[in-house]
Formats: C-alpha cells, sequence, structure tokens
C-alpha cells in the first residue's frame, strides 16, 4: 500500500464516515420498524413515502397485545430462552474448564469436533431433533426447545470460555486448592469470578440465539400454551392482509428484552468479546 492509500485511510474524517455508516447500517432497521409502528395503515401507504409519521399513534401497540396474546408469547420466549441460557452456561463452564486445565489427550481434536458441530444448518438437524422430542413425549413443552437449543450453544459457549479460562493464572486455582478448595470450588470462587466477561458475553450469545429462533419453535410447538415470541408475530398476518404497523410493534416488543441486556451489560460483552479475540 503507498504512502498516498495509508494517508488516506489514516484520515479521521474518514474513520468517522466509516464508523457513521456501519452506526446507520446497524440502527437504520430497527428505527424504521419504531417509525412504521406508531404510523397508521393509510399512513404507511401513501406515495411519496413519509418518513416521519404525521400522526404518531399508539394504537398499534394496542392491537399487538389485543390481536394475539402477546404477553404470553413473550413469557413463554423468556422461561425457554433464560432456561437454555443458564444451562448452557453451566455445561458449557464444565466443558471448557477440563478442556482449558485437565491434561486431555487429543485436546486439540475435540476444540476441532466442537467447532464442526456449530457447522451443520439447523435444518439438517430438525428431523432427528423433532423424532426425538416425540419419542419422549416432549412435544409442546418447554422442554422441547430448551434442550436442543442448550444443544445448539454449546459449541460457541464453550469456545468462549475456554479462550478465557486459559488467560487466568493457574497458580490462583492452586493457591485456593492449598487453602482447602475442591478443584470444583476452585472453579466457583476464583475461575468463573475472574472470567466474567466470558461468562457474560457467552451467556449474551445463548440468549440472543434461543430467543431468536424460529424453525425449531415452529416444529415443535404447535401448542398455542407453549408459543414463543419469533412464532406468535407470525400470526399477525391475515389470509388477505399483512397489518405491518400492528408486525412492527410486536417486533419492537420483541426487541425490547435483547436491547435492556445490551444496554445493562454492554461493558462486559464488549470486553469479553474483545479479550476473547485476543487471548483466544
Amino acid at each position: 500500500m503507498s504512502l498516498a492509500h495509508q494517508g488516506l485511510w489514516s484520515s479521521p474524517m474518514l474513520r468517522w464516515a466509516a464508523a457513521a455508516l456501519v452506526v446507520f447500517n446497524g440502527f437504520f432497521p430497527a428505527l424504521w420498524i419504531l417509525l412504521t409502528s406508531i404510523k397508521n395503515e393509510a399512513e404507511l401507504v401513501q406515495k411519496p413515502i413519509t418518513w416521519w409519521p404525521e400522526t404518531p399513534t399508539l394504537v398499534n401497540y394496542i392491537k399487538a397485545f389485543t390481536d394475539q396474546p402477546l404477553l404470553s408469547y413473550l413469557k413463554n420466549s423468556l422461561i425457554v430462552a433464560g432456561c437454555a441460557t443458564a444451562l448452557s452456561l453451566l455445561v458449557s463452564a464444565f466443558a471448557a474448564y477440563a478442556i482449558a486445565r485437565l491434561n486431555l489427550r487429543h485436546r486439540q481434536l475435540i476444540l476441532t469436533c466442537i467447532v464442526a458441530s456449530s457447522m451443520f444448518p439447523l435444518v439438517t438437524l430438525l428431523v432427528p431433533i423433532f423424532e426425538t422430542m416425540r419419542a419422549f413425549g416432549w412435544l409442546n413443552t418447554y422442554a422441547a426447545l430448551i434442550l436442543p437449543y442448550v444443544v445448539l450453544n454449546l459449541p460457541v459457549c464453550t469456545l468462549v470460555l475456554v479462550s478465557f479460562f486459559q488467560s487466568i493464572p493457574r497458580d490462583l486455582e492452586n493457591a485456593a486448592m492449598i487453602d482447602g478448595c475442591t478443584r470444583l470450588g476452585a472453579l466457583a470462587r476464583v475461575v468463573l469470578p475472574l472470567a466474567a466477561p466470558g461468562v457474560f458475553t457467552a451467556g449474551i450469545l445463548a440468549f440472543v440465539n434461543a430467543w431468536d429462533e424460529f424453525l425449531l419453535a415452529l416444529s415443535l410447538n404447535a401448542s398455542p400454551a407453549v408459543r414463543t415470541l419469533p412464532v406468535g408475530i407470525t400470526l399477525y398476518q391475515g389470509e388477505f392482509t399483512f397489518p405491518w404497523p400492528i408486525i412492527s410493534a410486536a417486533l419492537i416488543v420483541a426487541i425490547v428484552p435483547i436491547a435492556i441486556l445490551i444496554a445493562l451489560f454492554q461493558e462486559r460483552v464488549v470486553g469479553g468479546l474483545t479479550q476473547g479475540g485476543i487471548k483466544g
């Protein structure tokens, strides 16, 4: 790269322009959904397009909760995603600790298999998962989604935690065990607190994956009592109508829990992703 090109890319104005483009690309869809959710049907289809609503209304949010049992879908998604995240972190913490600390044979092969297992398209796993859940009699239950989500989240959670566990000095665990801690106690009292950014990062990734998943939720749980939010939002569509403002309002409701999680744990998640990328 020539000096002229290097000087161009090092320009603060160019860096700010690139950052603004990334931010715009990330936030514009959510902003457009938000604006759509406070428009009425007539304003939505008029031409030329109006970017800002002329008469903002919250009627669409009221209809989103009255046309479908949105609160029930929200509760089901919270239960499924929350339980799947907790179990994913529990299992992946033990797996990652064993890989990072124990003298396992073929350790690199194990890591390769973990990475390979995450590369199968979900659609290829749908039939085996469905048949397994039916054999156990778990269709139309929370367990039908929680257990597959745990399995699907384990590779990424394990890989994130392995990189953090490896960055923690062994001397700290040895000192804890000399003071009377078991290996399990050292994991709980020393390793996990020090690897908190990685735990939060893995937890957010697991929660978002479970919260957004649609294919398994549609195939395994047909009962309205356990229907999750992604599937429930599709039911607003009628045979001849597609109420975009109401659907947009429901989508905003679905985005809110994720936005709250990111806002609360932003520093830990960003730090976890950065440190994991450097130390992994």
